[in-house]
């Protein structure tokens, strides 16, 4: 069993890889409307069955937008939009009563869960 050193243990994982999910940020403004909203049900974690039921679209529908989404913001796979979903939520959701708007990210404040 090998050792790994301090300084790998707390190098940033983002980093380290050279993978940062945040790198599609900067691309939102390139969705339309309805492919934020899409977005923001895929952070769910809902199936394509479930979003084309939300949505009232067909499920060809939806696995069209999400392709397109993944796309656009530069990601590989459905998981990883859906990360960016979850993280900037407040950035996406425009529902000004959504009790998620508290937890949009900011770069250089560490979010500690709450004890």
């Amino acid at each position: 069993m090998s050792k790994r050193s301090d300084a790998a243990d707390s190098a940033c994982a983002y980093r380290r890889t050279g993978i940062a999910p945040v790198s599609g940020i900067g691309r939102l403004k390139q969705l339309t409307d309805r492919e934020r909203e899409v977005l923001l049900l895929l952070g769910t974690g809902l199936g394509n069955r479930q979003l084309a039921r939300e949505l009232g679209i067909a499920e060809r529908t939806v696995k069209a937008h999400v392709a397109r989404i993944v796309e656009k913001l530069g990601q590989e796979t459905r998981l990883q939009a859906a990360v960016l979903s979850v993280m900037f939520h407040g950035v996406l959701c425009v529902d000004p009563h959504c009790s998620c708007q508290h937890l949009v990210l900011t770069p250089g404040i560490r979010n500690v869960s709450a004890a």
